[in-house]
C-alpha cells in the first residue's frame, strides 16, 4: 500500500499530499504549489522552511544550507525532506511564475563565445514555431545522453529578441563543461543539437516591491544578474540597483565592459566590481576582498532593500547570514540562486 502525508501551509491553508518516496518540493511542485526553491540538491538554502507539527527527515544536504543547530530549531530543506508523519509548515509562497509551464525543448548551438580562459558564452537558438516563456532569472537543465541534467542560468530577458544567451564556467572533469571546453571528444560545436526542460527556479524581480536593490554576484552568478537588470531596463523599472560583481582576477569580470556601459546610461545603476586576489598583472585599482563584505561595507543597514544573490554556495550562504544577523535585512527581502555540484554536498 503506498503511504501519503498531508502536508498543510499556514499562511495560505493550502494543502498536499506527498508519497514517502517524495521530497517535499517535488509533490508540491507536481500539485501547483509554488515553493522557493534554487538548486534542488540541498546545497543553496533557498527553499529552508519551517516544520511547526509532524516530523521528516533529511536526505543528503549541504551543512550550510542547513546546520544541526537549524533542524533542531525546526527548520527544514523542502528539496531534500521526506514527511514522516502529516505535516504543518511555514514556507514563503512563490508568486509570479505559477502561469508559466516548464516543458522540453529542442534547441541548436548559434554561437560558442569564450570571453575568458574558463568562461564559454552559449547562444542557443530555438525553433522558429517556438515562444519560449520565462521569468528573468530563472534557469533551464540540459537532458544530457546518460539521463542526467546540467542548470544553467538564462543570462537574457525574456523580452528580448534573440537566441537564449546561457554563461558557462569550465569546472574540469564536469560532465558538461568539459563537453563545452573540448576537454573531451567529441566537444560542443555550432550548430549542434541540445534538449532542454524549463524554465525553473524562484530567482526573479519581485516587481511588487519599489525597495532598491542589491545585487551580489560572484563568477558566473552574473547571468541571473544580467537578465534581470537588462529586463528592468526594458520595462523602465526605474528602482535604484547596487550591483556587486565579485571574481578572483580581473579576467573573471568577463563582461566588465557591460555593467559600466549600464552604469553610465542608467542614472539608477551603481556598478561595484570586486577581487579578491589580484595579481600586479591585473593592474587592479578598485576594490579588493569578499564581494559580500564590500556591500555590508557600503550598507550596513538593509533594513529597507531587497537583496539578489547569485554564485557558490559558499558565497550566497555568507551573504544571506551576514546580511540578516548583521545588516538588518529581512529574511523574506534575501532572493538567492547557488551554483551547486556535487562537491558542494556535504552529508549530515
Amino acid at each position: 500500500m503506498r503511504v501519503s502525508y498531508l502536508v498543510t501551509l499556514k499562511a495560505s491553508g493550502k494543502q498536499f499530499t506527498v508519497g514517502a518516496d517524495e521530497t517535499l518540493l517535488e509533490a508540491a511542485f507536481h500539485q501547483g504549489v509554488n515553493l522557493p526553491y534554487g538548486c534542488k540538491n540541498g546545497a543553496c538554502g533557498s527553499c529552508k522552511g519551517k516544520i511547526l507539527e509532524g516530523q521528516v527527515i533529511h536526505g543528503e544536504h549541504s551543512e550550510g544550507a542547513l546546520s544541526r543547530a537549524d533542524e533542531t530549531a525546526g527548520a527544514i530543506l523542502f528539496c531534500c525532506a521526506h514527511p514522516q508523519s502529516d505535516l504543518l509548515i511555514e514556507a514563503r509562497e512563490v508568486q509570479g511564475n505559477s502561469d508559466i509551464a516548464i516543458r522540453k525543448v529542442p534547441c541548436r548551438v548559434n554561437t560558442i563565445l569564450k570571453p575568458s580562459s574558463d568562461v564559454a558564452i552559449l547562444k542557443l537558438q530555438l525553433p522558429a514555431s517556438e515562444r519560449f516563456q520565462f521569468l528573468a532569472g530563472q534557469y533551464i537543465e540540459f537532458l544530457l545522453k546518460d539521463g542526467q541534467r546540467r542548470a544553467y542560468s538564462i543570462a537574457t530577458a525574456p523580452d528580448q529578441e534573440g537566441p537564449l544567451e546561457l554563461h558557462v564556467r569550465h569546472t574540469p572533469g564536469g560532465i558538461f563543461t568539459d563537453f563545452v571546453f573540448g576537454a573531451v571528444e567529441p566537444s560542443l560545436k555550432e550548430k549542434d543539437i541540445l534538449r532542454f526542460e524549463g524554465p525553473m527556479g524562484s530567482f526573479f524581480l519581485r516587481e511588487d516591491s519599489k525597495k532598491p536593490i542589491i545585487f551580489v554576484a560572484a563568477g558566473t552568478g552574473f547571468a541571473p544578474i544580467k537578465a534581470i537588470i537588462e529586463q528592468m531596463r526594458l520595462k523602465q523599472i526605474d528602482r535604484s540597483i547596487h550591483l556587486y560583481w565579485g571574481g578572483r582576477r580581473s579576467s573573471d569580470l568577463y563582461m566588465d565592459e557591460l555593467c559600466r556601459l549600464w552604469e553610465a546610461e542608467m542614472p539608477n545603476l551603481t556598478y561595484i566590481p570586486v577581487l579578491s586576489d589580484a595579481l600586479p598583472e591585473d593592474h587592479w585599482s578598485g576594490r579588493s576582498g569578499f564581494v559580500h563584505l564590500a556591500a555590508m561595507a557600503d550598507h550596513p543597514d538593509m533594513a529597507s532593500f531587497q537583496v539578489y544573490s547569485c554564485g557558490a554556495p559558499i558565497m550566497v550562504n555568507a551573504a544571506r547570514q551576514d546580511f540578516s544577523s548583521i545588516c538588518r535585512l529581512p529574511e523574506d527581502e534575501f532572493f538567492a540562486d547557488s551554483f551547486t555540484s556535487a562537491a558542494d554536498l556535504v552529508a549530515n
